[in-house]
């Protein structure tokens, strides 16, 4: 009679819990791989024919790329998943969803540097201004790219400080690794 109880429980929810997580962490796995594929793939391309100038940066941007797609798969699997783990938990998800779309634009008038950044990191990218392994000056921080995101990009200087640099407050940045054109 206990086992059955067990059983039962175990059944329910929990077991609901255990597969969404589950199928969070297969989808991130699997995800993450196929990014992985998909830009080395792009990293080593021909796409221009001719001498080879470019496959360094072409490697750089690439491995950029993919750093980004790797942050907004993962954002997106948690975010689905948090939602259906709230509702195993009874949370009715309707009223949240309501309520998201007036707090969202109460958010949307605060969090405007937030936009701005990701702004000027979907232009940082797509303008090619500068990638992982670069070495720029920016604000007074001088040294080398590490990350790039959507929202923020990490420099490191010669002393070994790691420096967060907001993309929206980037309006000046010099490049020394980026090949005259």
């Amino acid at each position: 009679m206990n086992a059955t109880r067990i059983y039962h429980w175990f059944s329910g929810a929990p077991l609901h819990i255990l597969v969404i997580l589950a199928i969070a962490i297969l989808c991130q796995a699997i995800g993450g791989r196929a990014i992985n594929r998909a830009i080395n793939r792009i990293a080593n391309a021909d796409f221009v024919p001719g001498p080879k100038t470019g496959t360094a940066r072409q490697k750089e941007r690439a491995k950029t790329a993919g750093s980004v797609l790797r942050s907004t798969l993962n954002g997106t699997i948690w975010i689905i998943a948090g939602a259906m783990l709230m509702s195993e938990f009874g949370l009715n998800l309707g009223p949240v969803i309501a309520s998201a779309g007036v707090l969202g634009v109460a958010i949307g008038l605060g969090a405007q540097t937030l936009v701005r950044d990701v702004l000027s990191g979907i232009f940082m990218l797509i303008e090619d201004q500068y990638g992982v392994g670069d070495e720029i000056n920016c604000l007074e921080v001088s040294g080398v790219v590490e990350t790039v995101g959507l929202r923020i990009t990490t420099v490191r200087d010669s002393s070994g400080t790691l420096w967060y640099l907001r993309n929206g407050e980037i309006l000046k940045i010099g490049n020394k690794s980026q090949p005259k054109r």
